[in-house]
């Protein structure tokens, strides 16, 4: 007979911790198993060097902002991240996160553009935002002597004669999404979750009861076995789309993801690093998917001062970084191969934009990285391969963002799609929580707003609510512009 437990955990990254963080917190009593088919938790999106550490608040990413009049998205992001800020902070004071130097530090967001069009387009931004509470502070320049104070790097030797812009908000952050999830999974190990490593969920069965039979291998020893599950969260990556299928859920009909891998250039040279501490971003190339927007990023991980910069973009049929090679082939259905056709029909600016970044050279990637850093070395930056994104295919559209696909009642969830991902996670988590929970969702609201002091509420529409939470959390979190 297999064992019963409450909630299922498929996946070991931000996204499976951060709800099993909330769940014990309103749930002590319900008992949680989680798997990771990996040796250990946070090896795929959530490590640091799979993403760029970005705290996703729509401060310098243009791709949140397409339209430079309307701040609706920007702002919905800015909230989500604060929400994040919100629990993060609680989680401290609570004992279960440690000291946050160890996952967040204080790093300004700019935005750095050439050519007459996008100064245009960013002044008409910054205009925009710098009258939303929550993007106060917010600076713009076309002065080169303001912007090589803000970066010097980015000014050092630059060619004068096209126009170019920069904004800065010096209160940005970087966020190491991995040592994030490691202290949640630590926690959870400590609060009797039960953690299984290199163990792969292979199966998921709905039962006459309305619960899940959940089927796994140990990837080390092949040893098989079956739990018993009330609810069931995928927080698999680009694995989610897998598992969902192989559910039967219906809700999962019609979705498809297209794999995109990365590239960074990273340098960890003191006298380099010690000249850039900000995350710069730029506009993405025609055709490139939104997650290619070209940024020089100040990193922080593990106590060491680094600066990347990327993405460029890579192509693998696995959905995940250690994934398999039939992974792009296993995931057609009836349902969803017209979506798929269509997506590949009507993007080929994706597909012209991916076969020139297959074949640029290392060179070329540098080269690449002098249009932001003038003085570059080649000598001085290596190649890292970052993670493998799952971007969402359906209706046949490729799609931006992150989506929760649940059942109609709701005993299972699942997380498919990329940025801005773990930045967002709490407020994703909370939605989870709220769609698949909805008879227990009052009684836990108490709890909920202990952990989470300005839950529901819209910080960007009271300015002086919106300095006094995000002061708060930046304090407790030790944020200081």
């Amino acid at each position: 007979m297999s064992e019963s437990v409450d909630v299922v955990l498929v996946g070991g990254g931000v996204m499976s911790a951060t709800l099993g963080t909330l769940l014990k917190e309103l749930q002590p009593d319900w008992k949680i198993m989680a798997f990771e088919r990996l040796g250990d938790v946070a090896q795929e999106s959530s490590n640091p060097w799979n993403n760029a550490g970005t705290g996703h608040a729509a401060l310098c990413e243009l791709n949140y902002m397409p339209d430079a009049a309307d701040p609706s998205k920007a702002v919905g992001i800015n909230e989500q991240f604060q929400v994040s800020r919100q629990l993060w902070s609680s989680l401290i004071d609570r004992g279960i996160l440690g000291a946050s130097e160890t996952f967040i530090n204080q790093t300004p967001h700019m935005t750095f553009v050439q050519g007459e069009k996008d100064v245009a387009y960013l002044r008409a931004r910054y205009e925009t935002l710098k009258e939303q509470p929550l993007f106060a502070g917010i600076e713009y320049s076309e002065d080169s002597r303001v912007i090589h104070q803000w970066a010097p790097l980015l000014m050092k030797n630059r060619r004068r004669g096209e126009p170019f812009a920069a904004t800065r908000v010096p209160a940005g952050t970087d966020v190491d999404f991995g040592a994030i999830t490691r202290q949640l999974f630590r926690h959870l190990d400590d609060a009797g979750v039960d953690v299984r490593l290199n163990t792969e969920v292979r199966g998921l069965k709905k039962k006459s009861d309305g619960t899940w039979d959940v089927r796994f291998r140990n990837r080390v020893g092949s040893t098989p076995g079956r739990v018993n599950a009330r609810f069931v969260f995928v927080g698999a990556g680009g694995w989610a789309l897998k598992l969902l299928q192989k559910s039967g859920i219906p809700e999962i009909k019609g979705y498809g993801v297209f794999p995109i891998g990365g590239q960074f250039l990273k340098t960890s040279r003191p006298e380099i690093v010690a000249q850039h501490r900000a995350k710069v971003y730029s506009q993405a190339a025609v055709g490139a998917p939104p997650m290619s927007v070209p940024h020089l990023d100040a990193r922080m991980v593990d106590g060491e001062g680094s600066l990347m910069f990327g993405p460029f973009a890579t192509f693998s049929p696995k959905f995940l970084k250690n994934g398999r090679w039939t992974d792009i082939v296993q995931q057609v259905r009836l349902g969803n191969i017209g979506s798929m056709l269509k997506v590949g029909a009507t993007n080929l600016d994706l597909v012209k934009y991916l076969v020139g970044e297959l074949l640029k050279s290392r060179d070329r990637k540098i080269e690449s990285l002098r249009e932001f850093l003038p003085t570059a070395d080649g000598d001085d930056w290596e190649l890292i391969q970052a993670g493998q994104r799952a971007q969402v295919m359906k209706g046949g559209k490729l799609q931006f963002g992150t989506e929760v696909v649940s059942a109609a009642d709701g005993s299972i969830a699942g997380l498919l799609g990329a940025s801005p991902g773990a930045s967002t996670a709490v407020s994703i988590m909370l939605n989870v929580l709220s769609t698949c929970f909805p008879d227990q969702r009052e009684a836990w609201e108490p709890t909920l707003r202990e952990l989470i002091p300005a839950l529901g509420e819209q910080l960007n529409a009271d300015a002086a609510l919106a300095e006094r939470v995000t002061g708060a959390s930046a304090e407790a979190l030790a944020i200081h512009a």
